[in-house]
């Protein structure tokens, strides 16, 4: 039987005043194209107080990387933040192997990441990534 369902989804929530916007499936470049307008709109407001959850996401590509970079960049020339719950340690390596570590917080719980909504970010550069 064909399922037509597609490889990915994203649910969008408020907890403690910040945005949480949960990720599941493929994070590849079909699902980026699809979602970006979605994420994007999350990081037009004056600064934002995001954080991705990716702890649902099976797979993760370049183009992912580039929504997540361009989500960052966003949410920083507005004055907010972006934090990632990354639980995958494939997604980690991946952004150590392209040298991107430093440029987000990452955490791999969110509790932990909504919490941290009020604290200055320890993590993380300052400056726009390409």
């Amino acid at each position: 039987m064909f399922d037509d369902r597609p490889a990915f989804g994203v649910r969008v929530r408020v907890l403690g005043g910040v945005t949480v916007a949960e990720i599941s499936g493929e994070l590849d470049i079909f699902a980026a194209a699809r979602i970006s307008p979605r994420l994007d709109s999350l990081a037009r407001e004056a600064r934002p107080n995001l954080v991705l959850d990716l702890r649902m996401v099976t797979f993760l590509d370049c183009a992912g990387v580039s929504l997540l970079c361009r989500l960052r960049n966003r949410a920083l020339e507005r004055g907010g933040r972006l934090r990632l719950v990354i639980v995958d340690p494939r997604f980690t390596r991946l952004l150590r192997m392209v040298r991107l570590e430093d440029a987000f917080e990452v955490v791999d719980d969110l509790a932990l990441a909504v919490a941290r909504s009020g604290e200055v970010s320890a993590g993380g550069s300052n400056g726009a990534i390409a």
